[in-house]
């Protein structure tokens, strides 16, 4: 008896979609897929500079956003947007700098704005 032949190809079907995250595509698997995040190195240094702008402002080294924008060379609308970050509830901070966040949360997501209160935060992200 002759063994059975092995194919020489074997095809294997992987369900997954490709999504775009901080400018670059990324692979979003199936619900239930266990999934190794990788940081969103943007929505970091957007965190980042928006704690570094609120404590530059808190600690009157700036005495206004205009001032502060002005002397970071950005607009100061932008400037206001970002510094929005800093009210998002720390659970949600702590899931971004861990890569943790879902990929609904993004920084084009965040600076269209979001909810004051951390509880609203958690439903809408």
């Amino acid at each position: 008896m002759k063994p059975a032949a092995t194919p020489d190809t074997i095809t294997i079907h992987v369900p997954f979609r490709f999504i775009k995250r901080g400018g670059r595509k990324e692979v979003q698997l199936p619900d239930g897929a266990p999934v190794h995040r990788r940081t969103d190195n943007t929505l970091i240094k957007a965190l980042a500079r928006a704690f570094r702008w609120k404590r530059m402002l808190d600690s009157g080294e700036f005495t206004t956003i205009n001032e502060l924008a002005e002397r970071e060379g950005i607009a100061p609308s932008y400037m206001t947007r970002v510094l929005r970050l800093t009210l998002l509830a720390p659970d949600i901070v702590e899931a971004i700098l861990d890569g943790r966040q879902g990929p609904e949360v993004t920084l084009r997501r965040l600076l269209e704005g979001f909810p004051m209160e951390w509880v609203g935060q958690r439903v809408s992200k």
